[in-house]
This record gives C-alpha cells, structure tokens and sequence, in this order.
C-alpha cells in the first residue's frame, strides 16, 4: 500500500506546544528542555517544546527558575498553539500524546459499553 503525499497514520507518541521567545518563554523552555524526552527547536519568535508522552510544566518548578509567579495565565499567555490534550490544573499544564493517557483528568470513559 503507497502512502499519498507522505503521510503517515501511526501513532507518534508525541505532544508539544509552541512558546513566544520572550524572556519568561525562554527560561520555561530552558527547563522543560532539560527534561528527558524533551526537544527544543528555536525560532526567531517562538520555540517548539515537543515530548514523549507527555510534558509536565509545573508552575512552582517554573516560579523557581523564573524568580516571579508563574501560573495557569502566565502559559496561556506565553503559548500559542499545542498538539496533544492539554490538561490545566491548579499546579501544572499537562500535555497528553494519547487521549487516554488523559482520561482520568478529562472524565474519558475507557470502558467499553454494549
């Protein structure tokens, strides 16, 4: 079977977002960077953090590297676009390669019903 345009459906096992490169933006991607499974890519105005299976930005990690409070509004604020399923808790984002990885944060049933 040929794959059209180079296209591939397996599934990647991977979920990232993208930050503006700003000073609060680099220093979140410095320290998620420094993270197994973790890569950085560096634009001009933004910087691709991409995982395996899944990111962790904890805010009182970030807080500590960044000297002043980071939150929920300070991601949302510095990020742009994802891919995976972002869960926004009290004390962290989390970012899910597998929406079942994410279930118990999201109320995904697993179970299978008749």
């Amino acid at each position: 079977m040929s794959m059209q345009f180079g296209s591939d459906a397996s599934f990647s096992d991977k979920c990232g977002v993208t930050l503006m490169n700003t000073p609060i933006g680099r220093v979140v991607a410095e320290v998620m960077g420094a993270k197994d499974g973790v890569d950085l890519v560096e634009y001009p105005s933004m910087i691709r953090v991409d995982g395996t299976t899944k990111l962790d930005f904890d805010y009182d990690e970030l807080t500590d590297a960044l000297g002043e409070d980071f939150d929920g509004s300070v991601f949302e604020e510095i990020s742009s676009t994802h891919y995976g399923r972002m869960v926004h808790l009290d004390d962290r984002t989390l970012l899910f390669a597998s929406p079942e990885d994410a279930a118990e944060y999201i109320g995904f049933d697993l179970t299978v019903s008749s």
